[in-house]
């Protein structure tokens, strides 16, 4: 996953208003689908569509000062690295994710990040996919469905 690294790339993202949240991490997102559907891109945000047409995935990080000192928002961005390299594959096969971590998120066990992370993803790919998911967001799990096709957690 090649990652974001302008400015411009970010505001693309984070201006587009779409995203999937739980507790501790929010993902901002755009594709070039949901960019056609919902409205044709500003005059500045045409090139960055373009760019984005291409088949890859990047994403960049946003750590604030609110989640810790500079070795706290570095251990949070390795950890988010990680996390999203891990499940790439849950992510449709274009698009831009910015991933914004909530001041609670250097307390997190990586074992909670990994499952709020695979949640998220999933959601992302159910809305994208044309599957809605149920009000109340990505911090519920009741919508998904098992291996077996039954309603439960995935």
């Amino acid at each position: 996953m090649e990652r974001l690294k302008s400015h411009r790339d970010f505001t693309t993202v984070l201006r587009r208003r779409r995203r999937v949240s739980s507790h501790d991490l929010v993902i901002h997102y755009l594709i070039p689908d949901s960019v056609a559907v919902t409205s044709p891109p500003a005059r500045g945000d045409q090139a960055a569509c373009d760019e984005l047409v291409q088949d890859r995935r990047r994403m960049g990080l946003a750590v604030s000062k609110s989640v810790g000192n500079a070795v706290t928002r570095n251990k949070v961005k390795r950890r988010f690295r990680q996390l999203a390299r891990a499940k790439e594959d849950l992510l449709p096969s274009c698009c831009d994710l910015v991933i914004r971590a909530k001041p609670g998120a250097a307390d997190v066990p990586f074992q909670d990040l990994d499952q709020q992370m695979d949640r998220l993803f999933r959601d992302l790919t159910l809305r994208v996919g044309g599957g809605r998911s149920v009000p109340g967001g990505a911090g519920r799990t009741d919508h998904l469905t098992n291996e077996t096709g039954e309603a439960g957690v995935a």
